[in-house]
């Protein structure tokens, strides 16, 4: 079963005995091979395009191929110092869209990253800044650098000394938290506050439920060059490509699949026959959770033809994974 989808992931089309003998450790006759082959349509594993083509494994038989005889594959030491200095290299706001660029170059497939919502971005420092006489800019830094910019309404008369002090009273809990841990511990130090008198505390304290408030948008999708996938002899058929750029196109679409199939750790393989998105049939999606220092900020992975080189594709996966981690929480 190896050897059949190791031939087919190299010919992409229907593999015959011959070449199935060429990759087997132990030789055997054709007609043993034959007579294996007829074994595995039975169990549902392989299957015959047409009458007289060789054999193609069934999504049942990749499914197999990939949860029991995977070989791992340890990825060249060249490519990963190239792959993390390529993304060390960029700011944290560009990770996203390097690493979805990397990775359709590395696998000549779609890369795709998802950016997480501003309430998940784990944080790092906070400024506070007098823009008029009722409003007040918040800057949150996220780890990795990323900044992002908040107006709010503040009527009050503090002097930008007294915001400075409490931007430092804030910046002290949210290193480390996303802006939804934050709120939570600032909820929780308010309700403890009630009876003490310390003035400035119960202010920052109120001013930082304004100010580390996210909007509650969904999360982005960033897809990277789309013409690594027309290498692929699959997506010669127009229709077939039509099919998956439309499923790219509705991104809400993706991102509902995307949380079907990720809700496990670890690099996540899921067949087309395995989701909810008819434009993904004979397609196949290898995805991983990244920025787990304080909880998955978001996923990565690439889209494509169900006939990939999956023990090269899942060891890319899980690598980005680590070194998007790692930038993002530099």
């Amino acid at each position: 079963m190896r050897a059949v989808v190791r031939a087919y992931v190299g010919e992409a089309a229907p593999v015959g005995s011959v070449k199935i003998s060429h990759l087997l450790p132990t030789q055997l006759s054709s007609a043993s091979i034959r007579a294996t082959l007829s074994e595995l349509a039975e169990l549902g594993f392989v299957e015959k395009p047409h009458t007289s083509a060789g054999r193609v494994p069934t999504e049942e038989g990749l499914r197999l191929f990939i949860d029991q005889l995977l070989l791992p594959n340890r990825i060249a030491e060249y490519e990963r110092r190239t792959i993390a200095f390529r993304v060390e290299e960029v700011e944290a706001s560009g990770v996203y869209y390097t690493a979805a660029q990397l990775l359709s170059e590395q696998t000549r497939l779609l890369g795709f990253v998802v950016v997480p919502a501003l309430d998940r971005v784990v944080l790092q420092h906070v400024s506070l800044v007098r823009l008029s006489a009722e409003r007040v800019l918040a800057v949150l830094v996220a780890a990795g650098g990323t900044t992002y910019r908040r107006v709010f309404e503040e009527a009050g008369n503090l002097k930008q000394r007294e915001l400075d002090q409490i931007a430092t009273l804030l910046s002290e809990r949210v290193v480390g938290r996303t802006l939804r841990q934050v709120r939570s511990a600032l909820e929780s130090e308010a309700a403890q506050l009630r009876e003490q008198a310390d003035a400035l505390l119960a202010r920052a304290l109120e001013l930082g439920s304004k100010a580390l408030v996210a909007d509650e948008g969904p999360d982005d999708l960033v897809i990277a060059t789309r013409l690594a996938l027309l290498d692929q002899p699959e997506f010669h058929d127009p229709q077939r490509i039509r099919d998956l750029y439309e499923a790219v196109e509705a991104k809400e679409r993706l991102l509902d699949v995307l949380d079907q199939v990720l809700e496990r750790s670890g690099v996540c393989v899921a067949l087309g026959g395995e989701v909810d998105d008819p434009a993904l049939r004979r397609c196949a999606l290898v995805a991983s959770h990244y920025g787990d220092v304080a909880g998955p900020m978001g996923v990565l992975g690439v889209i494509g033809p169900s006939r990939m080189d999956y023990a090269r594709v899942i060891s890319l996966v899980d690598y980005f994974s680590q070194v998007v981690t790692e930038k993002l929480s530099a």
